[in-house]
């Protein structure tokens, strides 16, 4: 695939699981003892994304519950991007005060997501018309939505102004109705049908590498240091992020048919390279329930991440 990957149109970072809830419906077991990276490590993940990033997410777990670390990283942004970045800030509000807003603005948040608004979260969205009136006191307009948008709903967006959301998780369409992962995974939160072809929609893979045929954002996810074509992630990590560029780490990988069939959304197809059917893949996401399921078994069983080739042992 000829392209240059140190130009990106958005990239999903999860830079800590620490949270101060601990939702049944988290696909990444975010909570009070929730995974975390250093700061240096924070440091060296920003010296190795994309020279030209157009717009970039920071989530988590709940970023506000390492707020020192969040404030770093801004800073990094900032001297790496000289204020060309357009940078989303994803959280549940729970930890959020004035003073903690002027700092954020300050530092160069153009987005504020809440994604608490449901009844999975323990404050169950108690405080939305708290945290409108916070904003809207601080001149942030209120734009609706959801942070799954199309290619052009977000090429729509500009950062002229400052902008809020809320959100949450439905059955249907969110976390806890489709990411067969983490708390979800253990509490049976998770979407069981087959069918639902997660992997062709934002945050699944369509798009990772880029596809000008379909109306979706190309987004990277990083989980704290693993860079991953979705946000449920694959089994095993495309690269590491800390010591290794984005944008070398989607080169290696451009080229391999599984990676293109990801980039398609084509889940189902995912192992035609290697002679496993689409009818065979379809049949197994049935059977298991789930497509990020069907992934996981594809990586387990039948393709090696590191060598991008079959495994020896690959059988149907």
């Amino acid at each position: 695939m000829e392209k240059d990957f140190d130009q990106i149109e958005r990239i999903y970072w999860v830079f800590t699981q620490l949270c101060n809830d601990q939702c049944i419906h988290c696909y990444n077991n975010s909570g009070p003892k929730g995974a975390k990276i250093t700061e240096e490590d924070c440091m060296a993940i920003i010296d190795n994304l994309p020279d030209r990033l157009e717009r970039l997410t920071l989530s988590g777990g709940e970023p506000l519950a390492e707020r020192k670390k969040l404030y770093r990283i801004l800073d990094g942004l900032r001297e790496k991007y000289q204020n060309r970045l357009y940078i989303a800030l994803q959280f549940n509000g729970d930890l959020l005060t004035p003073e903690i807003l002027k700092t954020l603005i300050e530092k160069g948040v153009d987005r504020f997501s809440i994604a608490s608004i449901d009844r999975y979260h323990k404050n169950e969205g108690k405080r939305k018309e708290e945290l409108s009136e916070l904003f809207e006191s601080f001149g942030i307009r209120y734009m609706q939505g959801q942070p799954l948008l199309s290619k052009s709903e977000l090429n729509s967006q500009t950062r002229d102004e400052l902008t809020y959301s809320f959100f949450g998780a439905t059955e249907d369409m969110w976390l806890g109705g489709n990411w067969a992962r983490g708390r979800a995974m253990e509490h049976d939160s998770w979407k069981k049908d087959g069918t639902h072809n997660f992997c062709k929609i934002p945050s699944g893979a369509v798009a990772f590498l880029g596809n000008p045929e379909v109306d979706m954002v190309q987004e990277i996810s990083i989980q704290l240091w693993q860079v991953n074509p979705c946000c449920p992630g694959t089994k095993d990590p495309l690269g590491d992020a800390r010591v290794e560029k984005v944008s070398t780490i989607l080169s290696r990988v451009a080229d391999s048919p599984v990676m293109k069939k990801l980039n398609e959304g084509d889940i189902f197809g995912i192992g035609e390279s290697i002679g496993i059917s689409t009818e065979y893949g379809r049949q197994r996401a049935e059977a298991l329930q789930n497509v990020c399921l069907w992934c996981d078994e594809f990586f387990t069983k039948h393709f090696d991440m590191a060598t991008l080739s079959a495994k020896s042992s690959h059988v149907l």
